[in-house]
């Protein structure tokens, strides 16, 4: 027999039977969900899938297989939420007694690297390449502030916002923080220190003091993590999977853990094949920016459409084998009608009597929150970022930019605010009125909405409202969600709602068929209805100005600013 193919069915039988050492990637990031268009199929293939990262990890936990994991981090951001459920997850396959390993080039190539090395925390071991550095920092939010630029080239901007702490458009119209938005902001900050210190802490077995302490005396190179015992080894790569073979064993085969559930999947679908569809989760992905419309690319990345989430949510509540739905919501907000048609479309799944699960990602706030605020219960991560309950609106007005240009506008008009959303004149006094009643009545909306899914006084609502934003820890204090936790928190509790076994498969709706996606959909509620689209809008005809503004794009309940934890 040629020995090139006694040696591939000697490295398939080594697969199958002997000890297995597991190994994932992370620099490439992490995707929500499964690819809504082609578009975004190539963009994330050779991301995993965080779902899948999971599953892998819990199946791997009693496989008496699997020896070890060693997980390469650093790369390309990954979001706090989505790291603290790999986590929890590393660290359940640890409690199994398997060997958990990190290993980074750098945690931040002379730049922040709080969140990967918060990721590696949860590891038993830690290595860190000899030229590397752990970037332990602390976490810094800031903003920019355009207002003086713009005055130079002539350009205005016309919101109004309910309230103090919806800050999306104060970098166009304020100098610097408000005292409202400088207030969340370092609660925000202190949430996360405060989480990324009690990591520390405990895996150093110190107290949150001499934790903090050490975020304090960051970054470090090498040798000094080294030395204050933030890394366990200092190595390459060869050394790292050495270090990992010796204990494994001599015979332990290096498997991608991708690959590893694949082979789990089939193997557990050629042994059900006899048998009756079983009883599952209905799990919806609610990623992007939220729109009307399907779901689908946009002038500034995926966003999620009203017809595509309420076709999903419809399909998984008429399903006779879904017991619960799990609903993942990880989005900034965005258009008010959206989200409220998708709020409504949790609301009938309810009463059609199967339970709503909310699974929050990295964010869920403003129309993210909107959409998540019916369900039975809501699990968020504490560095989630959540709440913003509020709303703003309004136009850029350009006739000085204009002018400066040369350009001058005419117009005519048939109607008394025919061109009250133009952008060559400031709204006039009773247009004006009419834009605020419109924002007060999308903000009485949305709290009485809060007060009634989450239980809470109208009073208690306002407190925690006014457009601030959240840690999901904080937000669980306050009574915005209920548990902490990631997706699998959220299965377990669907399950138990609606009283099905452990072991009770999960499938993600909509389940479009490749054939669905090129013809036409018979009807609303059919299985077309629910795919996605390549490009999408929310504003209206008008989403280029609101952008070109720093408007959000996407619609009045959005999330105030970028924020980036790194």
């Amino acid at each position: 027999m040629d020995s090139t193919l006694q040696e591939t069915i000697t490295r398939i039988r080594q697969r199958r039977t002997g000890p297995l050492i597991l190994e994932l990637d992370l620099t490439e990031g992490i995707t929500e969900g499964p690819p809504g268009d082609p578009v975004s199929a190539v963009l994330t293939m050779r991301r995993p899938r965080i779902a899948d990262v999971l599953d892998a990890l819990r199946r791997a936990r009693s496989d008496h297989r699997v020896h070890a994991l060693i997980v390469k981090v650093g790369g390309r951001p990954i979001g706090l939420a989505q790291v603290q459920e790999i986590r929890e997850a590393v660290a359940e396959f640890g409690r199994a007694g398997k060997l958990t390993v990190a290993w980074a080039e750098t945690f931040g190539d002379f730049s922040p690297g709080n969140v990967p090395y918060y990721l590696a925390t949860a590891f038993r071991r830690i290595w860190l390449q000899p030229s590397g550095d752990v970037g332990l920092t602390g976490f810094h939010l800031e903003q920019w502030f355009l207002r003086d630029a713009l005055d130079k080239v002539g350009l205005d901007v016309q919101v109004g916002k309910r309230k103090e702490f919806k800050s999306a458009a104060d970098r166009f119209t304020e100098r610097g923080l408000t005292a409202p938005a400088r207030e969340a902001a370092q609660q925000v900050a202190a949430s996360l220190s405060g989480q990324l210190a009690d990591a520390i802490a405990a895996r150093l077995g110190i107290d949150a003091a001499a934790a903090r302490s050490l975020i304090d005396h960051g970054p470090y190179l090498a040798a000094e993590a080294l030395d204050a015992h933030l890394v366990d080894a200092v190595g390459y790569r060869d050394e790292v999977y050495d270090g990992v073979r010796a204990q494994a064993g001599p015979d332990a085969c290096l498997l991608y853990l991708g690959r590893y559930l694949r082979s789990r999947q089939l193997t557990e679908r050629a042994r059900q094949l006899p048998r009756s569809p079983e009883r599952s989760i209905g799990l919806v992905y609610a990623t992007g920016p939220i729109r009307s419309g399907r779901s689908g690319r946009s002038p500034l990345g995926g966003a999620m459409g009203s017809d595509t989430i309420t076709a999903a949510l419809r399909a998984a509540t008429t399903d006779r084998r879904v017991g619960a739905i799990v609903l993942r919501v990880n989005s900034p907000g965005g258009s008010y009608v959206a989200s409220d048609a998708i709020w409504r479309q949790v609301n009938k799944a309810r009463e059609a009597g199967k339970p709503v699960i909310v699974s929050m990602g990295d964010v869920a706030a403003s129309g993210g929150y909107f959409i998540a605020m019916a369900a039975d219960q809501i699990v968020a991560q504490p560095g989630t970022l959540t709440g913003s309950i509020g709303v703003l609106g309004g136009k850029p007005v350009i006739t000085g930019l204009l002018s400066r240009a040369g350009v001058t506008a005419d117009a005519v008009n048939d109607g008394r605010h025919a061109g009250m959303f133009s952008t060559t004149r400031p709204f006039a006094d009773e247009e004006w009125a009419r834009v605020n009643l419109w924002l007060d009545r999308i903000y009485e909306d949305f709290t009485s909405k809060v007060a009634s899914g989450r239980g809470l006084s109208p009073e208690q609502v306002e407190q925690v409202a006014r457009g601030r934003v959240w840690t999901g820890a904080d937000a669980r204090e306050r009574g915005l969600v209920d548990h902490l936790g990631g997706l699998a928190k959220a299965v377990t509790l669907a399950r138990r709602a609606a009283s099905l076994a452990d072991s009770a498969p999960v499938r993600t709706y909509p389940r479009v068929r490749p054939v669905d996606r090129l013809r036409p959909p018979q009807s609303s509620e059919g299985r077309g209805a629910a795919r996605a689209a390549l490009l999408a809008e929310s504003w209206g005809p008008v989403w280029r100005l609101a952008a070109g503004a720093g408007l959000p794009p996407f619609g009045p309940l959005l999330m105030p600013g970028r924020w980036t934890i790194q």
